[in-house]
């Protein structure tokens, strides 16, 4: 559990710090910069935190471990989920905000983790107790109000703008089971899996994305600015968390690894506090409050707390 908490605050000084590169000059100089900034940075990111990765695995020695992981079906499974994550789940939501605005988009994103523990039931045959499904689904509501503003969004395109947040959910919901199903195999632990996961992603991003949208000239112009140590130190703790994350959902199950990852929202608060001197409002802290609280019952399971064993 500790881990799963751990991959939430984590996550949460990731998307602060991230927050603050984009608001930099080489991501608001222009037009297209503010247009092609999701991509760049999001590219960044994964490919730095690729980079992290290869430095975490080179210092434990594990190469030749990851290599023997790619070779087996399972590793397979990986790059497949890293392409529902990352590429499809990550694109769905940057133009789910273009045509739907922040608000929504937050809204509806929110419920890739009742998506992903539907999956994990069906595909995994997980099982959570009542009580846990209850606070699972009370955070799950809970994240989408607090992402909820009236009146503070413009919708551009109402259909395309759903089938975008959809195509969000679907991907990093997908990515999840897959992922779990792959790290089921005793030779492909979370490391070797975000290994996988984040070189798949960066080199999908690269390779095709970035020329999809034709975003070198800003990925260029950003690498010389300040906005790179800015950018490599929210993958530094966006890896951190990944690695957390990925170990919650082998060690506790997708739906209570997904229930502790979402406790971000709440940690967030505090970072952008310290980070940004934003001060929250009542309303924030009160949601962030009932997300920790439904995510805590979630990944509890009563009888260990009591020291209650079955007969």
């Amino acid at each position: 559990m500790i881990t799963g908490i751990a991959a939430g605050i984590f996550w949460a000084l990731d998307t602060v710090i991230l927050g603050i590169a984009l608001a930099m000059t080489p991501f608001v100089s222009t037009e297209q910069a503010i247009f092609l900034s999701p991509f760049v940075s999001t590219f960044l990111h994964d490919f730095f935190s690729a980079l992290w990765m290869l430095l975490y695995m080179g210092i434990r020695r594990q190469y030749q471990s990851v290599v023997r992981a790619l070779k087996t079906r399972s590793g397979r499974f990986i790059i497949l989920g890293a392409l529902f994550g990352g590429p499809i789940g990550m694109t769905g939501y940057v133009f789910a905000i273009k045509y739907l605005g922040a608000t929504y988009t937050a809204m509806i994103s929110a419920m890739f983790p009742a998506l992903g523990s539907f999956l994990s039931h069906v595909f995994l045959k997980e099982k959570m107790k009542r009580y846990q499904m209850a606070g699972f689904l009370v955070s799950i509501c809970a994240m989408a109000l607090m992402g909820w503003a009236p009146g503070g969004t413009q919708v551009e395109n109402l259909p395309l703008g759903i089938l975008c947040a959809l195509l969000c959910v679907c991907g990093w919901a997908v990515e999840v089971v897959i992922c779990a199903y792959g790290m089921k195999d005793p030779n492909v632990n979370n490391e070797h899996a975000l290994m996988i996961r984040q070189i798949t992603s960066a080199i999908f991003y690269g390779v095709v994305i970035m020329n999809v949208v034709r975003g070198w000239n800003i990925v260029g112009e950003v690498l010389p600015t300040t906005a790179t140590p800015v950018i490599l130190a929210s993958a530094f703790f966006g890896t951190a968390s990944y690695l957390c994350y990925y170990k919650a959902i082998r060690d506790l199950g997708p739906s209570k690894g997904m229930a502790l990852d979402i406790t971000y929202s709440v940690w967030s608060i505090p970072a952008a506090f310290v980070l940004t001197g934003a001060v929250p409002d009542v309303r924030s802290v009160i949601f962030g409050l009932i997300i920790l609280a439904g995510s805590l019952v979630a990944a509890t399971d009563i009888r260990e707390v009591f020291g209650v064993r079955k007969a």
